[in-house]
């Protein structure tokens, strides 16, 4: 049995029919019948997200068009008591939209217009179900550019990001979501429409606005948002770096930080990493190696220029077997592929994988890996890292098989000693891919139980009934003393 997703709900079940009979007959009151799916087959695309190990069919999926229509629908639960989880495109990979079997999921699938692009004041004003990538695409002929860049740039939407304070390849200089953000729109449960931040830097009273960044769905429902853009660099270039010692490299990351020097993007893979993405995408990646480094640099012709020598004899200085730099953009742009494509890569090389997401000190990443590596061989489980090495946050990509017994739970077990170990070091359990359903028990390792008694009462401040999106993000104190009774090696890592 899974250590994390609770008992699923049969769809079926004569008490769900009967309450999905009476909200649809509701909700067509008001809603074109195309914008509700109520028949399995409609909802079954629906029951997880990017973390398909979890899987729930929801009570029925409502696809709004209009502010108006999400506020009459949240209204509506409200009344009824009916949770509500929001979903943007589904690439979280922490079962933050994992639907519930006695609930609607609230799709922003059709909320996908640019509103308005303002060249000169360097902001757009999008809807949640906007593509990252599509920002980018259409500041583009303005010379600008939206920098939060994840993996899954090309299908997750802002709505998304916001939820989970996304981060991505750039963002050691440019910062996360919340540092990009400047204004959101959302709706709360009981329909009430709410407008934190403004589009000057800063906006009076408390930053509620950095509070509802990364709130996982849990405080309201995104219906619109402002974001910066940012000139796009007059140059950057990549350098690709080979080790033959994934400690040599985690030191030359150190290195170059010490140095003064902020890279815009600083990635480390380690050598079933390299390998995985060298197979599929034929990157052109040294597969010898026991790690790789890639670092970009961006700025001025000048700036670039003087750094990327800099760089360059940091990384033979480290102890590099192999030091690259991109001779053009496309070269550039090839070094990142691999990365890039990491997580497809390893893909098809395991039926299955989950990918972890913790965030370390940059001093204690040689420890961490090499402790990994112990736990991969203790658990009988292959381990590929891929991680932003510049600011510590690491994914450790477990390959299993869901198909052999207990095989999942051992793989669960290992991703929560892999996270337990993060804040053992000083790090802590996410990234930018959110607690969800995921990481809730490591949560009770991480933060005391007094600490956890604060969030539940900022969650109960927004949604009193606790209906947007409950049991992700905060364990209850129940939960917490089940898992620390846990008889497993995890223990003793528990702070009490």
């Amino acid at each position: 049995m899974s250590l994390i997703q609770p008992a699923r709900i049969p769809f079926d079940d004569p008490q769900i029919v009967a309450a999905r009979t009476d909200l649809v007959a509701a909700l067509r009151a008001f809603l074109p019948a195309e914008s509700v799916l109520e028949r399995q087959e409609e909802v079954r695309p629906y029951e997880c997200d990017g973390l398909s190990a979890y899987r729930q069919l929801p009570l029925l999926v409502v696809l709004p068009r209009t502010v108006e229509e999400v506020q009459r629908i949240l209204r509506l639960c409200s009344e009824r008591q009916v949770p509500v989880v929001a979903r943007g495109a589904g690439t979280g990979l922490s079962g933050g939209a994992l639907p519930l079997g006695d609930g609607l999921l609230l799709s922003l699938a059709r909320f996908n217009r640019i509103l308005d692009l303002d060249p000169v004041a360097r902001t757009a004003r999008v809807q949640p179900g906007v593509r990252n990538l599509a920002i980018s695409e259409a500041a583009k002929p303005h010379g600008l550019y939206y920098a939060p860049d994840p993996s899954s740039q090309i299908a997750c939407t802002i709505g998304g990001n916001i939820a989970e304070n996304s981060g991505g390849v750039h963002c050691l200089k440019y910062g996360l979501t919340v540092h990009n953000l400047l204004s959101v729109t959302f709706v709360t449960m009981d329909g009430e429409l709410i407008e934190l931040g403004s589009e000057a830097l800063d906006s009076p009273g408390f930053d509620l606005l950095a509070l509802y960044i990364g709130s996982e769905g849990m405080l309201g429902v995104t219906v619109e948002a402002t974001v910066k853009l940012l000139p796009v660099p007059e140059r950057a270039q990549a350098l690709l770096a080979a080790y033959d010692d994934v400690e040599k490299a985690g030191q030359a990351v150190g290195d170059i930080i010490a140095a003064g020097i902020i890279p815009a993007g600083l990635e480390m893979m380690d050598g079933p990493a390299i390998q995985a993405a060298e197979d599929f995408v034929h990157a052109g990646y040294p597969t010898e190696a026991a790690a790789l480094l890639i670092c970009e640099l961006d700025g001025t012709n000048q700036e670039v220029s003087e750094q990327v020598m800099q760089v360059r004899d940091l990384l033979l200085e480290s102890g590099a077997t192999e030091v690259r730099t991109s001779q053009d953009d496309a070269e550039r742009l090839r070094f990142w592929q691999g990365r890039k494509s990491a997580f497809p890569a390893v893909g098809r090389i395991s039926p299955d994988y989950y990918c972890m997401d913790g965030t370390i000190p940059r001093r204690a990443l040689p420890e961490v890996l090499r402790r990994t590596a112990e736990l991969s061989r203790e658990y009988g489980l292959r381990v590929a890292n891929v991680f932003h090495a510049g600011d510590g946050n690491m994914h450790p990509l477990i390959l299993f098989d869901a198909n052999r017994p207990g095989e999942l739970e051992r793989t669960e077990e290992l991703g929560g000693r892999i996270l337990e170990l993060c804040v053992e070091v000083g790090g802590t359990i996410t990234g930018e891919h959110g607690v969800g359903i995921e990481k809730i028990n490591q949560m009770c390792v991480q933060f005391s139980p007094e600490e956890l008694r604060q969030f539940h009462a900022v969650k109960e401040a927004f949604d009193p009934d606790a209906l947007l999106n409950p049991g992700k993000g905060i364990p209850t104190p129940r939960r917490c003393s089940e898992y620390r009774e846990l008889p497993t090696p995890r223990a003793h890592h528990a702070h009490h």
